[in-house]
């Protein structure tokens, strides 16, 4: 979206800027790397100042408390390094066209920016407006005396926005759709009058009026009790006109009379007559009825705009992931943290985080960017969290669980604090989910199996004796696993066969999956394998689906299929695509990262020691055998119950 702002035009359309959340730079749908924090705070300022000139003293005022010696150099450090990054294009010696020196200091001529997006889209499109958002406006800078302004305005206009949005709804007879919205809306925003009010009315056109009451007796309450105020004179005059039933309230042109149903003789009209005549199924017989009664009871018991109604959200979203519906409780949980964090209470949000507690069998995450965003919620909260163990070891527990596959050392070390703090309380739930967080952290290196075994035996164990039966199907599938990568296979399908009877029990769907696909790796066949996939396709695990299929076709016959989507997988590909230029196959091969710290480890190394040997490729082969050495034992990529590459010895020979 164009500024409006004047200045120069950036010549470079193709930079979009977010700032609706982290502040991130993509050029033509692709991220660019921004190197490191005073990197992207000199953006974020530059962004701020919306295509005006920053001085460079104010850049260097802005960055430090107490600049350093050589502050105004390692701006101009910062400012090269941005420009490289925003223009990689650019060819040297070329003045940039982005990020360009005016006068004293420097101006961003940004034409894309998500802030400015957003502002062009009210009033007019605001579903689409909202959805911009990913978090607190420059989240990262919550801290910056710079950025507080920005971030308090744009965070208004949000807030808003969420209003006009409801207000819509309500002119346009949707009373009930804006009702859940504006109830996490209150939820994170307590003082906001206006707020209340719309949730006040939307509940009374939806036929809630004792809610409706309930909601503006809450909000006076709270005014009174929290600020010292009176409600102001629209929620005293909502109040009265709910407790009179004012006409005024009824949505835009309802009728006050019936309208009588004309029924005529012709046949349609008598199946019509028929299916009216027919008494309505007792709701009492419906398990839906259940939940309709039970969601009553529960909207008449748990006060709107509660904090427990964005817990119980959390609670929801976690059973949806383990019922089948992972990809809508994906989803929603970044929202969740998000409106936790903005209600400014690091318990609440401690609670929020760890309360989606869904037990990971992959090692490979689903969502990086979201996974990212979580990582940083929860070292935030746990900066400001008070002391609450239990809290706590959730909160480290959720960063090692986030963290999966990579190879910082934070992953591992939240894990090893986490199960400390869990067992020293000695909660089973706690426990489990920190063992949960242990596993993720357990494919640092190749051979690594047993460890992982013992983590399987122990949450069959602790699963079955405190009724943690999610956890427990956890341990079987670890174990399948783990026993498959040794070779005991006869004892991986008894484990298979556990976890399928106890998914069965407990309307688990996603665990067949796993099995499915263990079941296919034993069977070695393409059949088994497409079979397999079609079980996996949609069920919203793409951390696991991107790039499996043709995987596990080449590891049945060594063909590198060229129009396959290679997902993840295709950097360790690579050669054996080019394997008809052995130079480039051999670039290709040296250009190859070390593995993920995920359970496709040892398949991965030892698909690039089949390139090295196809090759000849003397000097890096030796390299590839040590790493995969302490695995000699096993089968290699079997760990992971989906593909396998036959013994690991035979690739150290």
């Amino acid at each position: 979206m164009h500024e409006p702002a004047g200045g120069e035009s950036a010549t470079d359309q193709q930079v979009r800027f977010s700032v609706l959340g982290p502040v991130t730079a993509d050029l033509s749908g692709s991220g660019l790397q921004l190197k490191g924090p005073r990197h992207r705070a000199v953006l974020a300022r530059l962004l701020i100042a919306r295509r005006r000139v920053v001085p460079v003293s104010r850049l260097v005022s802005d960055l430090w408390d107490s600049p350093p010696v050589g502050a105004v150099g390692a701006v101009q450090t910062f400012v090269a390094d941005l420009r490289r990054a925003l223009e990689p294009s650019r060819p040297p010696r070329t003045p940039p066209r982005l990020l360009v020196t005016r006068g004293p200091g420097y101006a961003l001529l940004a034409t894309s920016v998500d802030a400015w997006e957003f502002e062009s889209l009210v009033p007019e499109r605001i579903p689409e407006a909202l959805t911009l958002w990913h978090g607190p406006a420059y989240a990262e800078f919550a801290d910056a005396s710079w950025a507080r302004a920005e971030r308090s305005r744009l965070a208004e206009l949000r807030l808003q926005a969420v209003e006009l949005l409801a207000a819509q709804r309500l002119s346009a007879g949707s009373a009930a759709s804006a009702v859940p919205d504006l109830d996490a809306h209150v939820t994170a925003h307590p003082w906001r009058e206006e707020g209340w009010r719309l949730l006040a009315l939307a509940l009374y056109r939806s036929g809630r009026q004792s809610d409706a009451l309930a909601v503006l007796r809450r909000a006076r309450a709270m005014l009174a009790d929290q600020l010292g105020l009176d409600p102001g004179p629209r929620l005293r005059l909502l109040e009265a006109d709910v407790l009179a039933q004012d006409p005024r309230l009824d949505p835009p042109g309802l009728r006050s009379h019936a309208t009588e149903v004309q029924m005529g003789s012709d046949p349609d009209s008598r199946l019509h007559r028929l299916e009216a005549d027919v008494p309505a199924q007792d709701p009492r017989l419906d398990p839906s009825g259940l939940w309709t009664r039970a969601a009553e009871v529960y909207d008449r018991t748990v006060a709107v705009g509660s904090r427990a109604r964005l817990q119980s959200t959390v609670g929801l979203l976690r059973t949806l992931a383990v019922t089948g519906g992972l990809r809508a409780a994906q989803e929603h949980r970044l929202s969740a943290i998000t409106a936790a964090e903005e209600f400014g209470d690091p318990a609440l949000t401690a609670r929020v985080i760890g309360a989606y507690d869904v037990p990971a069998i992959w090692t490979r995450s689903d969502d990086p960017v979201q996974a990212q965003q979580i990582v940083a919620a929860a070292t935030r909260t746990l900066a400001a969290l008070p002391d609450l163990p239990a809290s706590r070891c959730r909160l480290l527990a959720t960063i090692a669980m986030e963290m999966r596959g990579t190879r910082s050392p934070l992953g591992p070390q939240a894990a090893g604090e986490a199960e400390e703090i869990a067992r020293s309380l000695g909660d089973p739930a706690l426990l489990a989910f920190a063992l949960n967080a242990r596993f993720m952290q357990s494919c640092t290196r190749a051979g690594l199996s047993p460890q992982r075994d013992a983590t399987g035996v122990e949450l069959i164990s602790l699963g079955a004796r405190h009724d943690l039966p999610t956890f427990t199907v956890l341990g079987h599938l670890i174990r399948v696993q783990a026993l498959g990568a040794v070779g005991d296979f006869a004892a991986a399908s008894s484990h298979a066969d556990a976890a399928d009877l106890l998914a069965a029990q407990h309307e688990l769907p996603l665990v067949g999956v796993f099995t499915t696909w263990y079941r296919a790796m034993l069977s070695r066949s393409e059949a088994a394998y497409r079979e397999a996939f079609l079980v996996l396709a949609g069920t919203g695990m793409p951390g696991v689906e991107q790039g499996l299929l043709p995987l596990a076709l080449f590891s049945l016959d060594h063909q590198a299929d060229p129009a396959a989507d290679w997902g993840p997988y295709r950097p360790w590909i690579e050669p054996f695509l080019l394997l008809d230029d052995r130079s480039a196959a051999r670039d290709a091969l040296h250009a190859a990262p070390e593995p993920p710290a995920d359970l496709m480890y040892e398949f991965l190394t030892c698909l690039q020691i089949t390139a090295g040997r196809r090759l000849d490729d003397q000097a890096l082969l030796p390299t590839l055998r040590a790493r995969i050495s302490a695995a000699a034992k096993e089968f290699a990529g079997a760990g992971s119950g989906l593909v396998h590459l036959g013994p690991v010895a035979d690739y150290l020979s």
